[in-house]
């Protein structure tokens, strides 16, 4: 997919970022007659997160039906879980058949965004240049930047060192002494397959995951010919796949006791793969099964067993270069240093480089009393920017697409309200910004999440979580069905007040 870097002075509606959440918002900018857009991307091509991460094993831990556009279904899908490589493809594909492709410039990074309030426009600076934009869309997602560890030496190690997330493929794993740092998502993934091949893998586990049995297996010749030419198998295997997911929403919310039967299918999982009781005790969680997010694989304990992989849980005191010391004095020679420690989830990068009414940027304003915004896609202060995959937006249970699309459906009658009322900007109230947030941690308060005994990412620094959204998808998808501008201060196009939004409270039970 090859690109040029020249962009125009001006357009309507400027998207950062190139995954689903980019990707999905050119293509519904278009659908609704917006077509002066530009989506600017840092990689080569569509795909974000699914073209970054080419780890081996890389895999998304939602159904393929589900985790996909509902405008878009795939009848290509070979696996109930899709393979990365399936995922990047698909994405591809349907940027293709879009025929969105001439607004998109790859290669391009975006540097600084500030708002002029002079004007009345966003003045965004890149690598390519500078463009001015009445609206900004923010889709660079929160799996975008990989979070490396502070760890005493780790710069000076001087074998292979690199992060899942940025695979590096020139280096040959074969017979060689490798350290992993993390049991996370992707570590699970990566573990059983490198082990393969390995000499001897270090797996240094701070805390043991929850890991649940992968349901997964190969669609047959018959269902495959039904997606192709039965689109209405396809919506129900979706359907079904969606409802089962959603039933998993109170256990995690309210009354943990509910995902008792999760528990013990991942205990089980635990025996069957691994028979030595010493191991089966270093892997089994001492936290509430959903408090960090529940992983899925049959293959990982089994490759935990396997007689060159040893499980490590002592704390890491220091990195040599050649080696790690561990908080006992033990040093273990290692050869390629692997990093899975997750990324900047509570504190996105793109928002230490998008500058408010103020001068301060959005990464200043969380600074103060962590990541907030209103419904996960606007901003007080920030007018005219739209976030997808913001605050509280984020799942442990289901399809991020889902929010994504819904997203993406509030900020398109957001843009066909501006039009129609001659408005200039948009933003929301404080009063309205607050009230929403607050909302969000009280219902945080009974949640396993914060009742389950373990610290997660999902947690910031001032331990509110500010990740994930505590209710079900469908009512998110409700709450954002249309732009509701009386929760908004709104100036017309002249650059004179026409309203303010009602500041009134509103209840969002």
């Amino acid at each position: 997919m090859t690109s040029t870097t020249s962009l125009p002075e001006r357009v309507r509606v400027l998207v950062v970022g190139a995954g689903f959440a980019g990707l999905g918002a050119a293509i519904k900018l278009d659908e609704a007659g917006q077509a002066d857009f530009l989506v600017l991307d840092k990689g080569t091509s569509v795909g974000g997160t699914w073209r970054d991460n080419t780890y081996p094993g890389a895999a998304c831990d939602v159904p393929s039906q589900l985790y996909s556009f509902s405008f878009a279904p795939n009848p290509n899908w070979s696996r109930s879980f899709s393979p990365q490589p399936e995922i990047h493809a698909y994405l591809q594909d349907v940027a293709r058949s879009s025929g969105v492709l001439d607004r998109f410039r790859f290669g391009v990074t975006v540097e600084d965004a500030a708002w002029d309030e002079t004007d009345q426009v966003w003045t965004v600076t890149t690598s390519a240049g500078t463009v001015t934009a009445d609206v900004v869309i923010s889709g660079s997602g929160g799996l975008s930047e990989p979070k490396n560890p502070e760890i005493k030496g780790i710069d000076g190690f001087t074998g292979e060192i690199f992060h899942t997330a940025r695979w590096d493929h020139d280096v040959d794993l074969a017979g060689k002494r490798v350290a992993i740092i993390g049991t996370g998502a992707s570590a699970i993934q990566v573990i059983p397959e490198i082990a393969k091949t390995v000499g001897h893998l270090d797996v240094y586990q701070r805390t043991a995951p929850w890991v649940m049995p992968r349901h997964d297996r190969a669609y047959t010749r018959v269902e495959k010919l039904g997606f192709r030419f039965l689109p209405g198998l396809q919506k129900l295997y979706r359907t079904a796949i969606y409802w089962g997911r959603e039933t998993y929403v109170p256990g995690f919310v309210k009354a943990p006791a509910i995902l008792t039967p999760a528990k013990t299918m991942a205990l089980a999982n635990i025996k069957k793969g691994i028979s030595d009781p010493e191991l089966q005790r270093k892997v089994t969680p001492d936290f509430q099964i959903g408090c960090k997010r529940i992983l899925i694989s049959n293959t990982y304990y089994p490759a935990l067993a396997q007689a060159n992989v040893d499980v490590i849980t002592d704390g890491i005191a220091e990195i040599t270069p050649t080696g790690i010391v561990t908080s006992t004095g033990e040093t273990r020679d290692i050869d390629v240093l692997i990093v899975a420690t997750g990324f900047y989830t509570t504190d996105q990068p793109i928002a230490h480089h998008i500058k408010g009414r103020d001068g301060r940027t959005l990464g200043d304003v969380w600074a103060e009393h962590g990541m907030a915004s209103y419904k996960g896609t606007t901003a007080a202060g920030f007018p005219n920017l739209f976030q997808i995959v913001g605050a509280n937006t984020g799942l442990g249970h289901s399809s991020m697409v889902f929010m994504i699309e819904s997203q993406i459906a509030y900020i398109l009658d957001a843009l066909a309200q501006m039009g129609a009322r001659q408005l200039a900007t948009v933003e929301p109230t404080p009063e309205a910004q607050k009230s929403w947030n607050e909302d969000m941690q009280r219902r945080m308060r009974s949640t396993v999440w914060s009742t389950g005994g373990c610290a997660s990412w999902y947690l910031d620094e001032h331990g509110r979580n500010t990740t994930l959204w505590p209710r079900t998808t469908f009512a998110f998808r409700g709450l954002l069905r249309s732009f509701d501008i009386e929760k908004y201060v709104v100036t017309a196009r002249s650059d004179a007040p026409v309203s303010k939004a009602n500041t009134e409270k509103e209840s969002v039970a």
